[in-house]
C-alpha cells in the first residue's frame, strides 16, 4: 500500500509489554511515507516499567515521527478540527481505553483525540492488548464492533492456558487493517 503523505494519528496506551512489537510497525508506516502524529496516554507519559522508561519510549516515538508528542487533553482536542487526520490508530489499545471509548468517557489525551477524530467521520483503528478481553471487556469490544468508523486489527488469545481471558492484536496486520479501514471495510477474519 502507498502511504506517502497519508496523515495517521498514532496513539499509544499503557500496554508497555507490547511496545517493542508496536514500534516495529510504527517504523514500517514511517518508512512507507506516512506522516505520523504521536499521541500518548498518561501512563505512557509517566510509567517506568521493566520494559523501559517513559522517557525512553517517548524519545523513541518522537525520533520516529519527527513530531512533538500530544500528551494532554487540551493538546488532543484540536486533533479533529485542525490536524484533520486521514486515519487514527490506537496501538496498543488497553482494556481501560476500550472501556472508555465504548462508554464515551473522554478523560485522557488518547480518548479526547479519538473523540475529536471521530467527529470528522474518519476511520479509527484499534489494536487491542487486554488481559480481560473475554471477561469484563467483552461487552466493550462488542459495542465498539458495532460503532460506525471503528475498525479492529485482528486479534486472538495470546496464552489461553495461563491467561484464558487475554487477547492481543496481530500487530503485524496493522498496515493491512489501515488499508481496509480507509475503504470503510473491516479486515477479515477479525478473530485469529
Amino acid at each position: 500500500m502507498d502511504l506517502k503523505g497519508l496523515k495517521i494519528g498514532i496513539a499509544l496506551t499503557g500496554s508497555s509489554c507490547n511496545f517493542s512489537k508496536v514500534f516495529l510497525e510504527i517504523e514500517k508506516l514511517k518508512e512507507k511515507g506516512a506522516e505520523l502524529y504521536p499521541i500518548i496516554s498518561p501512563s505512557v507519559d509517566t510509567f517506568d516499567t521493566r520494559f523501559g522508561t517513559a522517557e525512553e519510549w517517548k524519545e523513541k516515538l518522537q525520533n520516529i515521527t519527527g513530531k512533538d508528542l500530544i500528551a494532554t487533553i487540551v493538546d488532543a482536542e484540536p486533533v479533529g478540527p485542525k490536524l484533520n487526520l486521514d486515519i487514527m490508530v490506537v496501538v496498543p489499545c488497553t482494556g481501560n481505553t476500550l472501556a472508555k471509548l465504548a462508554n464515551a468517557v473522554t478523560d485522557t489525551s488518547v480518548t479526547m483525540a479519538c473523540k475529536a477524530h471521530l467527529r470528522n467521520e474518519r476511520p479509527l483503528v484499534l489494536a487491542i492488548a487486554t488481559n480481560d478481553a473475554l471477561g469484563a471487556n467483552a461487552k466493550n469490544i462488542g459495542m465498539l464492533l458495532n460503532m460506525k468508523n471503528i475498525y479492529f486489527v485482528p486479534f486472538g488469545q495470546d496464552d489461553a492456558s495461563k491467561k484464558p481471558k487475554s487477547m492481543i492484536s496481530k500487530f503485524e496486520m496493522l498496515e493491512d487493517t489501515i488499508e481496509k479501514a480507509l475503504n470503510n471495510k473491516q479486515i477479515q477474519p477479525i478473530l485469529l
